[in-house]
């Protein structure tokens, strides 16, 4: 059966890109065109019945919400109601990064209860497998990683990060690079010290048509992952980050000419004004594939406040190019977030995801801003909370007022802006 880039490249609209198109405020006709050059991905397993995520060109921002136990906590019910708290407060995909207990267990219990794209990242539990089987990940063959690969796409899995891009070259380039930081992929350290141990090519580069091939069968997409992203702005845009860049771009054609949907990770810490230029280093080497981005963070001072650094980096991310935020919590280099922190994280994202669609001029995207202006400047506060980005969080400082002050706010109270500039008029 053939996929559904092999559809578009055909010039066949199908059902699914007309829904996409509508989500997008987009025509069947640019959906179907992106598709078929690889501007953007339609994500979406054969076998899952959701509402498929389109990420790339003209789209709106797409957010990710990243949740999965560790082995300092793993608790199967709370990670279902962070997805749900997730879903809830607008993320568009979650990633379950769980590294502890029944792993199996817990994606077929998220995939059957979460209604929209789920990605995973299989090294995770070839990790936990190998522990499990009283051995060292360093010891996994080929076949064990692609058994567990294919077993992630048979659950239902939408898309799939896996690092190909690391190799016996950039491994060598990245000991002689001298970082600060080193490298802060869990996913890309497996990979690096599995090459290191073993002196041979990482597998899943040397036999990623074998990976195309699993991934053609469920029509799932793949999500590059970026083992060197810097993991503190002092190696931000270093060699090493760009020849793995470099890398993705081969790896990315490839996965084009098999018909199988491809976007690139990115970075990580980068520092405001260099932001922008890694967009346009994606985009020019990975051929303007969708970039799904880690943020990014622009300082490295912010642990309990990360979802703010985060967002400014977004919105900036965005507004260069950017498709994809994945979310950062305030809880990010500290510990596992709790269900309040993955709310405010995704509600960071989406604000800086928002901004830079009305920076990029998407259609629609500055209505809603139109439309709560509206609002208050009618002084209609209900209506000015159901538009609000975080509804639930408005109301309740709404309600925290005295009756007495219902009618204004207490910022202004008598001295009202709004009243007075009516007056004027």
């Amino acid at each position: 059966m053939a996929t559904r880039v092999e559809l578009a490249k055909s010039g066949v609209i199908t059902d699914e890109m007309k829904s996409v198109a509508k989500r997008e405020h987009l025509s069947p006709e640019q959906i179907r065109k992106g598709m078929a050059d690889g501007s953007i991905v339609v994500i979406r397993n054969k076998l899952r019945g959701i509402d498929a995520l389109a990420v790339g060109a003209g789209t709106r921002i797409k957010v990710n919400a990243n949740i999965g136990t560790s082995s300092s906590k793993s608790d199967i019910g709370e990670e279902i109601s962070k997805m749900k708290a997730s879903v809830k407060h607008g993320a568009d995909a979650i990633m379950d990064l769980s590294t502890a207990g029944d792993l199996p267990g817990i994606r077929a219990a998220l995939i059957e209860q979460c209604p929209v794209a789920v990605g995973t990242v299989p090294l995770y539990e070839m990790a936990v497998s190998a522990r499990n089987s009283q051995k060292s990940v360093l010891e996994l063959t080929p076949d064990d990683m692609f058994a567990i690969i294919e077993d992630h796409c048979k659950q239902g899995v939408d898309f799939l990060t896996l690092h190909c891009g690391i190799t016996m070259q950039s491994v060598a380039r990245f000991k002689e690079a001298g970082r600060l930081a080193g490298a802060t992929s869990r996913g890309g350290t497996i990979i690096m010290e599995w090459i290191h141990h073993n002196g041979k090519e990482n597998p899943l580069y040397e036999q990623y048509d074998r990976l195309l091939g699993i991934c053609v069968e469920y029509d799932v997409a793949v999500s590059l992952g970026d083992g060197f992203r810097p993991g503190a702005i002092y190696d931000a845009t270093d060699r090493v980050q760009i020849e793995e860049l470099v890398i993705l771009g081969e790896l990315v054609k490839r996965a084009r000419a098999r018909n199988v949907g491809v976007f690139v990770e990115g970075p990580g810490h980068v520092p405001l004004h260099q932001v922008a230029a890694n967009m346009q280093i994606q985009k020019t080497l990975c051929g303007g594939a969708p970039f799904y981005v880690l943020g990014p963070l622009v300082t490295d001072i912010s642990p309990g406040y990360d979802h703010i650094t985060a967002a400014i980096g977004g919105a900036v991310a965005g507004m260069a190019g950017a498709d994809f935020l994945c979310y950062v919590t305030p809880a990010e280099h500290l510990r596992l977030p709790s269900i309040e922190d993955v709310r405010e994280g995704v509600i960071a994202s989406r604000i800086a995801g928002h901004a830079a669609d009305v920076a990029r001029g998407l259609p629609g995207a500055i209505e809603w801003d139109h439309e709560i202006s509206r609002a208050k400047i009618a002084l209609d506060w209900d209506k000015m909370i159901s538009l609000c980005v975080d509804p639930e969080k408005a109301r309740q400082y709404r309600d925290s007022l005295p009756p007495a002050d219902q009618a204004l706010c207490s910022m202004c109270g008598e001295f009202c802006a709004i009243k007075r500039s009516k007056s004027v008029k």
